[in-house]
């Protein structure tokens, strides 16, 4: 029997992970690739159509709702695509 009392005091078992490589990629809070969806569309709208105020508008609203989200679930993301893929349950 040898004496190891925890995880810690077994060598070669405890690895130091870096935090960055666990974190999701947030870009302004929201995730990465949801931000740079919504200034594309955002930039769409003010400068392709000239709506200046209503694309910022979309802008400020659909930011806001991602940085939510990801405050709530940061890999809300995944959670959606996988519920659009399976079927309903009850077939509602």
């Amino acid at each position: 029997m040898s004496g190891f009392n925890s995880a810690e005091d077994v060598p070669g078992f405890f690895v130091p992970v870096h935090r960055a490589l666990t974190d999701p990629i947030l870009l302004g809070g929201a995730p990465r690739a949801v931000a740079i969806a919504n200034g594309t569309l955002a930039a769409a709208i003010a400068l392709g159509l000239r709506l200046w105020i209503p694309g910022a508008l979309f802008w400020a609203v659909s930011h806001s709702a991602a940085v939510w989200a990801a405050k709530r679930d940061p890999q809300f993301i995944e959670v959606v695509r996988r519920h659009l893929r399976y079927p309903a349950f009850f077939g509602v």
